[in-house]
């Protein structure tokens, strides 16, 4: 079936922030009097808040206060953000012109909520560029449930399996391959672990390689 939309994941995909998200998550927990290591923050990412509670609650401490914890890591993140801003990643805008000229549809999938992330696309110039925006506090369940890619591709008018979803985390790449999107990694602070490596249609090193990888589907 030949790619009609290409489906973005933002943190770690499009945006620099999971080196943040996991300095900022840690120093919270920390705040609180709770360890929280790499690892622990790594198997939250893009992970609905429903589960990231008890998973937490499982690995670190019985009485971790996910919210509390989570709200200081918004308050400290987004402090730095403020003073230092945060970076593109590698092979993003040559993507996007990349979709943009093949007549692709373009749309944005991710757990952040709606007003951070026409923060941060609009600080590194490409909101204007998604057809589509569809942000965690927009579905009923986030990853890695479904919803939020059956969400994207519908409002994007493609069926999930004329979409490529990208995206830098296991919990993404299970969204993606439930909705019946054709699923890419491509690594940001990890590499596909076994489960996920059995999901994904490919790897790729960084956003401008998934362009062969198009090409080659649509060939």
């Amino acid at each position: 079936m030949k790619i009609n939309g290409l489906i973005f994941d933002m943190d770690g995909l499009m945006v620099d922030t999971e080196k943040l998200l996991t300095r900022f998550w840690r120093e919270a927990a920390a705040f609180y009097g709770w360890n929280m290591t790499q690892e622990h923050v790594l198997g939250i990412r893009s992970l609905a808040g429903k589960y990231a509670g008890p998973k937490l609650q499982k690995e670190v401490a019985p009485d971790f206060d996910y919210a509390k914890v989570r709200l200081k890591r918004v308050e400290l993140m987004n402090a730095y953000i403020a003073e230092n801003g945060i970076e593109k990643k590698a092979g993003l805008d040559e993507l996007i012109a990349y979709g943009k000229d093949s007549g692709l549809k373009l749309a944005v999938a991710t757990a952040t909520d709606n007003v951070r992330t026409k923060l941060y696309l609009e600080s590194i110039g490409v909101y204007h560029h998604f057809d589509k925006i569809v942000c965690g506090n927009m579905v009923k369940s986030s990853k890695p449930d479904p919803d939020i890619y059956l969400t994207a591709s519908a409002e994007l008018g493609l069926p999930p399996a004329e979409c490529v979803a990208l995206e830098d985390s296991p919990n993404g790449i299970k969204s993606a391959k439930s909705a019946g999107c054709v699923p890419v990694f491509v690594p940001d602070l990890s590499q596909p672990d076994p489960e996920t490596a059995g999901l994904m249609f490919a790897c790729c090193e960084t956003l401008a390689h998934v362009i062969p990888v198009i090409e080659e589907l649509n060939r």
